[in-house]
């Protein structure tokens, strides 16, 4: 019998797991959730995927469960399935041509967002309490944003990436989604290290540059919805922080994230010749045009941008929209696609450049569909800015409520 999936989210036969039950309350803190694993992460004893066929052919079992997965089942969460990702993770749409598109259950016409579209899309679905999926240029915060849950990409190394397929290893971080702030932050008490040093994010700075970036029909409810959420979080200022524009941000992150995609990916495509759908074998067939002396300029700008964001953060967050807007309708031809994907990683880089944490919330809506407001916070910060988003999630909770309990614009 098939198994029921309406949502599309899952790989079938569904990998299935029991939480640890064993101990006192306090030790069990996650018994009686329910998680998803995007298939980039490692079940014992099963195959990953990584949402291509070659890659799971040419790949054994894996003997051992991911860091993050192991941690989940240690901490009394039960996991309920494995999820479809774009192919190698390499994509921000969750449109894959081998295993289909996941759902997008917020706007079923629209992509869900990838390449952690079958968490999201479980999720959001109420098909799992949690899912872990990972976040390289946005592969966490874009699917939160476009599905109207809430998405948590932690400080670079936050979280260990053992047993989780790499993309571009000094960018991919271990994040996860939920339905609301509280569990957010109660998966985080499983999965993250103690903060090095107190933080009281109650001071907020909006990154004036955004407000060009975003799609003209939305831009003024959902820049009226970001300084909103600004002025909850406490004192607020609007500030230019990219006079080079963030384009040139976007470059600069291309250039290093296409390297490390090349060096950790590019012996096993000429080895494997794999069937790639054709957008994906498009991009792989571009990560060797980047040159050493555009990797060498790139890291040079990284210093220089990370130096600026730790002094203008200080103690305190960056709030802004997380995409341009809302996700955009299945089946658009690839220019349509190319401009988006170039706007939104123009917004995506910032977090990726710096290794900062962000937090996507379901704060605001536009054409009838979520677009998420974000917290930046500084490296370092990941409970803190947990607990600043309860705040803001508390905050926020008596407005105006849209389709499926979200926040409305006004």
């Amino acid at each position: 019998m098939a198994e029921a999936d309406p949502l599309g989210a899952f790989l079938h036969p569904r990998v299935q797991r029991a939480g640890n039950a064993d101990g006192l309350p306090a030790d069990i803190p996650l018994r009686g959730l329910s998680f998803a694993a995007k298939d980039i992460f490692d079940v014992a004893g099963e195959n990953t995927g990584a949402g291509n066929p070659d890659w799971l052919r040419t790949h054994p079992a894996a003997v051992a469960d991911a860091w993050a997965v192991a941690s989940l089942l240690a901490a009394g969460a039960s996991l309920v399935g494995k999820t479809i990702t774009d192919e190698l993770a390499f994509s921000l749409a969750g449109e894959n041509d081998h295993y289909g598109t996941p759902m997008n259950p917020a706007c079923p016409d629209r992509i869900p967002g990838g390449s952690s579209s079958g968490s999201a899309s479980a999720v959001a679905g109420q098909a799992a309490d949690t899912a872990l999926g990972t976040d390289t240029g946005g592969s966490i915060r874009a699917p939160a944003s476009y599905c109207g849950i809430w998405g948590m990409r932690p400080t670079h190394g936050a979280v260990p990436l053992d047993g989780v397929m790499p993309l571009a290893p000094g960018f991919d971080t271990v994040g996860w989604f939920a339905r609301d702030a509280a569990t957010l932050a109660r998966v985080g008490e499983a999965l993250l290290p103690r903060d090095a040093r107190p933080w009281a994010l109650r001071t907020a700075l909006v990154l004036q540059e955004a407000a060009s970036l975003l799609e003209l029909e939305h831009a003024d409810g959902l820049w009226r919805r970001t300084l909103q959420a600004a002025e909850a979080v406490g004192s607020n200022r609007v500030q230019p922080l990219a006079p080079e524009g963030l384009d040139t941000w976007r470059g600069h992150f291309q250039a290093l994230q296409w390297r490390e995609i090349r060096d950790t990916h590019q012996a096993w495509i000429d080895a494997t010749q794999p069937r790639f759908g054709a957008v994906i074998a498009g991009r792989f067939s571009r990560v060797g045009e980047i040159t050493d002396a555009q990797v060498a300029d790139a890291d040079a700008f990284r210093q220089v941008v990370r130096d600026r964001l730790d002094e203008a953060l200080g103690d305190g967050v960056m709030v802004m929209p997380t995409m341009p807007g809302p996700a955009p309708l299945k089946g658009l031809d690839e220019a349509a696609v190319t401009a988006v994907r170039g706007r939104s990683l123009s917004m995506l880089c910032i977090a990726g450049l710096c290794g900062l944490p962000q937090i996507s919330m379901p704060l605001a809506e536009a054409g009838g569909c979520p677009v998420g407001i974000s917290m930046i916070g500084p490296r370092g910060s990941d409970r803190a800015l947990l607990d600043a988003a309860c705040r803001l999630s508390d905050a926020m909770a008596g407005e105006r409520a849209g389709p499926a309990g979200r926040v409305a614009t006004a």
